[in-house]
């Protein structure tokens, strides 16, 4: 007969394993899953939820009920390949998560990311360095989010979107899923390209279909909607609706479309 399997789950008087920096400030209230690991000088705050298996970089800090799901990194440093185009080697600060922030399993804050409170970052969503978060936003289930981004309060990229270094996102922008956009014009090709580095600026309440595409430099303005498989490669005024390859102007927003008629508190 086989042997029976082991149940490898710590008994209730038993401290799961865990390493813990002794500099690392834990708050009243938190609890912490197995195998964590808290670097040196990480800060938690009160009745905070980290999972299994969580790793929190030297420095970080973490708000006031925030829960952090299993597997997730906090505070990881950047990474620079030798022909890496506009990733930098100098220091960055730690991370910050704000109070009642849910970060999913899998996913990755980077040092030097700024979340604001009540933000959703999914399971897998990568969040990189220099990266602000405003309030109330959600970062979809394996939305990348590069260098030296700014998005606002109350935005939504819903999964699988992209968005490019050096992009700002305003207030109650919405990016469908598979959105993608880009700050290379030369496509990767002759060092000219370093002087034309530039991402995507959506202005307060655009929103992006699923599958769009927006190219260098673009801006789409307040409350203008690019539509479903779009390919915008000139700015978009606000208030208007643009489809097709190349995008083209189709018409108005439907006032019961538009942001102020949400009834939302702006």
């Amino acid at each position: 007969m086989a042997p029976a399997a082991r149940d490898s789950a710590p008994s209730d008087s038993v401290a799961p394993p865990r390493w813990i920096d002794p500099t690392a400030e834990i708050g009243p209230e938190t609890e912490l899953g197995a195998f964590v690991v808290i670097g040196p000088g990480v800060r938690i705050g009160r009745g905070c939820r980290i999972g299994h298996h969580v790793v929190i970089h030297g420095g970080s800090r973490i708000g006031e009920g925030v829960r952090v799901d299993d597997h997730a990194v906090i505070g990881k440093r950047p990474m620079r390949a030798l022909r890496s185009a506009v990733t930098r080697t100098e220091e960055v600060p730690p991370a910050e998560i704000g109070d009642r922030c849910l970060i999913g399993a899998h996913a990755v804050v980077y040092a030097g990311a700024r979340i604001g409170p009540q933000v959703l970052i999914a399971d897998l969503a990568t969040v990189r360095e220099r990266v602000q978060v405003g309030e109330g936003t959600i970062i979809g289930r394996g939305v990348a989010v590069e260098n030296d981004c700014f998005i606002g309060r109350y935005c939504k990229l819903e999964t699988n979107a992209y968005l490019t270094a050096y992009s700002t996102l305003e207030d109650y922008v919405f990016l469908a899923p598979c959105v993608a956009t880009s700050n290379d014009p030369f496509a990767g090709r002759t060092a000219e390209r370093f002087r034309h580095f530039r991402g995507v600026t959506v202005r307060r309440g655009g929103r992006i279909g699923v599958h769009a595409t927006i190219l260098p430099g673009v801006e789409i303005g307040q409350d203008a909607l690019i539509g479903a498989g779009a390919l915008l490669t000139r700015n978009a005024e606000a208030g208007l609706i643009y489809k097709g390859i190349p995008a083209r102007p189709s018409g108005p927003v439907p006032e019961e479309q538009r942001l102020e008629n949400q009834g939302w508190k702006l």
